[in-house]
């Protein structure tokens, strides 16, 4: 366990637990206190002091980085005893920030799944990056706030450098815009809602394999249930040019109005990519509007291999794609890219009175216009420090280790006959059932995977079949993370027992 110890470059300075000082203490700046000097804490907290608290949680966060390995991928706790640990009546008054902290690391932050572990397979693993971290860290303790140019010029400059250099990646045209969010699910509210405002309302067409984001946010926005088609997908899982042009015409036919499409560039259950380019060619030809869920997969397209498999992505209208997924971002960060210019504004735009004095010009971009956001931090400063720091080639390098890990577990899958391989690994998961296991079965080995802290797998349905499924994308996964976790779940792997 990491102890306090004071910073190096004062190791006098004390903790300010004692009654009356720190955060007990008096504001350094109330009228007739002290000699009139403001804390650098709004609230109290000494200067040393919050040195010391802060080299304590940078020392804790590493320590736990590094023994990741040997902690459990998932651990949940029962809600009675983490509310008694972690809460009780208001506190009136302050209290030790070492207690607090290390209740924190302790209790808190001990019972939650660890997306970053390198063997949770489950779901979409969050392989955050420690630059990363240091840009949230650093965007947090700044207050960064981007906004509007007036209020944050510095901070929207970051995520409009950052937009730009996802757009050049992804192939999307100049002049393409874009806004960081929480995440996938916001992100395709946001590009829908765009979509609506750029084209008027209409139907849309979705597969079955959508993510469940997609429909949600289709009834945020107010779409009538008759207006959202869901398609079913082809023995791959993906959505065939052939049956949306059906559902099209046989709608034009009876009166209404096709008007969208929702195609997947790595479903979330199997990695699917549906065929973008002939779908990119349909939307041109009818005059409807393309948008790419790209939200797990389209960050493939930074490597020559998902750059094929992701053929078409350029073409989109509007796409998302979550950097706290296979860009290794601490959670949360989303992106919604459209690449008809003016269209976020046009969803989005607001200029109330008391916000006429922060109000941009020329090519000063209010970001506040981009998505239903008002308050937004600074969330980019992370994902432009990851670039600046590790440089595209080892992202590259990184992703399609990801790709070439799912491929492994494939191989050793498909080496156990009581085993059958059902989708094939592709960008970057691969799912599998036992032959005669049903739901049952897959799901109490999943269950005791997860309860035993060792590993942690997704167990899911693809057309009406259970299986289970590895998601392989955190670069720290090594080729024993998998085989163990494989054994563990009853595969044979060659030299075990």
């Amino acid at each position: 366990m990491t102890t306090f110890d004071p910073p190096a470059a004062d190791p006098g300075a004390p903790f300010a637990d004692a009654p009356g000082e720190g955060c007990g203490g008096p504001f350094a700046d109330a009228p007739g206190e002290g000699p009139g000097v403001p804390s650098a804490d709004p609230l109290g907290l000494a200067p040393d002091e919050m040195r010391a608290l802060g080299y304590w949680v940078v020392d804790r966060v590493i320590e736990h980085l590094e023994r990741l390995p040997d902690l459990p991928a998932i651990s949940k706790g029962s809600a009675a005893e983490l509310r008694a640990a972690l809460g009780g009546p208001v506190p009136r008054q302050g209290g030790s920030p070492h207690e607090a902290l290390e209740l924190l690391a302790d209790v808190a932050l001990a019972h939650m799944q660890y997306g970053d572990h390198p063997r949770y397979f489950a779901r979409v693993p969050g392989p955050s990056s420690f630059a990363a971290v240091l840009g949230d860290w650093l965007s947090t303790g700044f207050n960064a706030i981007a906004a509007s140019w007036g209020g944050g010029s510095g901070p929207a400059t970051v995520e409009l450098v950052t937009l730009d250099w996802l757009r050049e990646l992804l192939g999307l045209p100049v002049g393409t815009e874009g806004i960081m969010v929480s995440g996938g699910s916001l992100a395709n509210l946001t590009a829908l809602a765009a979509a609506r405002a750029a084209t008027g309302p209409g139907v849309c067409y979705l597969s079955d394999q959508t993510h469940a984001s997609v429909p949600r946010a289709l009834r945020t926005l107010g779409f009538p249930a008759h207006d959202v088609r869901v398609l079913p997908s082809d023995r791959d899982q993906r959505l065939s040019v052939d049956t949306i042009g059906a559902a099209v015409a046989a709608d034009a036919a009876a009166g209404r109005r096709p008007a969208f499409v929702v195609a997947n560039a790595g479903t979330t259950n199997s990695g699917a990519v549906d065929p973008l380019v002939e779908i990119a060619d349909l939307c041109r030809a009818e005059g409807l509007w393309f948008h790419v869920d790209g939200a797990y997969g389209a960050a493939a397209a930074l490597c020559d291999e998902g750059r094929g498999v992701l053929a078409g992505i350029e073409r989109a209208d509007s796409l998302v794609v979550d950097p706290h997924k296979w860009l290794f971002q601490p959670y949360d960060l989303g992106c919604a890219l459209v690449s008809r210019p003016g269209a976020l504004e046009r969803a989005f735009h607001i200029a109330p009175e008391y916000l006429a004095d922060v109000v941009g010009g020329g090519d000063e971009a209010d970001l506040r216009d981009r998505s239903p956001e008002l308050t937004r931090r600074g969330r980019s400063l992370k994902l432009w420090l990851t670039f600046r720091i590790y440089g595209l080639e080892r992202l590259q390098a990184a992703i399609e280790r990801g790709i070439a890990a799912a491929r492994y577990a494939e191989l050793l899958v498909a080496a156990d006959e009581r085993w059958e391989v059902v989708t094939p690994a592709q960008l970057g998961i691969v799912t599998f059932a036992l032959r005669d296991g049903d739901e049952g079965a897959h799901r109490a080995l999943a269950d005791t995977l997860a309860d035993d802290g060792f590993a942690a797998l997704t167990s899911t349905h693809l057309r009406g079949r259970s299986v289970l499924r590895l998601c392989t994308i955190n670069p720290r996964t090594s080729t024993g993370d998998i085989a163990a976790t494989l054994q563990r779940l009853g595969v044979r792997v060659s030299g075990s027992a």
